[in-house]
């Protein structure tokens, strides 16, 4: 009787070693697919320009009231399961105080941050003016004699460079007031749209992961809803970390500047908040402005923003960071660098800043998809070795002599 007629490849042929079977081969296929269907989007982008549209308008609140909603969702729930508050009062609650703290901040800091950057932006022309006496000072050395025409050259060109830009810029802008008036527009259309999805958000957060698996089949709904915890835990992380951490850096700046009477400390203490948003070089950037301006204060006062800067980074690594786990994202900080150059490149300040948590979300989706297809093709099952009977105390045992 012939054995029925079998479709799978055989596991000794050729085609199943080098294609199947081969995991170069098997991603070089997915990456030449991926390719495809890209090229097959950037030639078709006009079947998708209203999609762009709608996501230019929608997504930019979303993503607001996202992060705020991470930031908020903590604290609804351990008002609703120790405290037993009705999530709708502590909503209402938290949005009051939030309504307060930015009142305060319009009539209180706000002034003060306008004031110390007008005072900035007035008295920069002289900061500039100070670094290039000093330059000149330090090229009429005698020891840079051979090399001063080609560095006083490269200054010089830097400069109108620098000057070209900032005109071109202020011409762009004031050429372009419609423009100008649409971002300002829009601005407030997000800063008025998202509290709105916001409170939604909060009111129906515990619904969300249902609802999604309610269109998800039966079979698949465990390993989704695994996948959507792991995301929403890499988010919440990330975002609950890095806001804690920027804040507090702000707070510490501000401070520590006001201590040793640093100009604009509070201007450059939120500066340095900001900016601690770009993981590892943040905190260095904000030390620029800091240093140039203290710089032509006096030589001390260079020596005291420096320590400053000694004690804050002392605090936030060994107190500040630690407490806060959420920062961790489990990145090589080498990873970390070229996904910010990268994604800086092709997309501006929002790839900086939004280039880390979009890696850690689609490395969690790829992830999962590899180990699925590794379960699915089932070509990478190793070889099970039959395992050696282990010798039992009667198989040891030596026969009787008879004799």
């Amino acid at each position: 009787m012939s054995e029925p007629h079998s479709n799978k490849p055989k596991r000794n042929s050729w085609f199943y070693q080098w294609f199947l079977n081969n995991k170069a081969t098997v991603i070089l296929i997915n990456v030449m697919l991926l390719l495809i269907v890209i090229w097959l989007f950037a030639n078709m982008s006009w079947i998708f320009q209203p999609v762009g549209t709608f996501l230019g308008m929608a997504l930019p609140p979303i993503l607001l009231a996202g992060v705020l909603y991470y930031l908020i969702e903590p604290v609804v729930e351990l008002a609703e399961r120790h405290f037993r508050f009705p999530r709708i009062l502590t909503i209402t609650i938290i949005f009051i105080a939030v309504i307060g703290l930015i009142v305060w901040g319009i009539l209180t800091l706000i002034p003060i941050i306008q004031n110390q950057t007008q005072q900035m932006i007035k008295n920069w022309p002289m900061y500039w003016q100070n670094i290039e006496d000093t330059f000149n000072k330090v090229l009429s050395s005698p020891h840079l004699a051979s090399v001063r025409k080609q560095i006083s050259e490269q200054i010089s060109d830097s400069s109108k460079i620098l000057t070209k830009q900032i005109n071109s810029s202020v011409n762009d802008w004031f050429n372009n007031i419609t423009s100008a008036v649409s971002v300002i527009t829009n601005i407030l259309v997000i800063l008025a749209t998202a509290p709105f999805l916001l409170f939604f958000m909060l009111k129906d957060g515990p619904k969300f992961r249902p609802y999604i698996l309610k269109f998800v089949p039966v079979k698949f709904r465990q390993s989704t809803s695994q996948l959507l915890t792991e995301v929403n835990v890499s988010l919440s992380n990330y975002i609950r970390g890095q806001l804690t951490v920027a804040f507090w850096v702000g707070v510490m700046f501000s401070v520590g500047y006001s201590i040793i009477g640093q100009k604009y400390a509070l201007t450059l203490g939120v500066l340095a908040g900001f900016l601690n948003l770009i993981p590892y070089l943040g905190s260095f950037l904000a030390m620029i402005p800091a240093l140039i301006i203290a710089a032509f204060t006096n030589s001390f006062m260079v020596v005291k923003v420096l320590i400053v800067f000694a004690i804050e980074q002392t605090i936030e690594q060994r107190v500040v960071a630690p407490l806060v786990v959420g920062s961790k994202m489990e990145m090589h900080p080498a990873t970390t660098l070229v996904l910010l150059l990268a994604a800086g490149k092709m997309f501006g300040l929002l790839g900086v800043l939004l280039g880390i948590p979009v890696y850690a979300v689609l490395k969690i989706l790829i992830s999962h998809l590899f180990q699925w297809f590794q379960q699915v093709s089932g070509l990478y099952e190793e070889d099970v070795q039959p395992a050696t009977p282990t010798p039992t105390p009667k198989d040891t045992e030596q026969p009787a002599d008879k004799s």
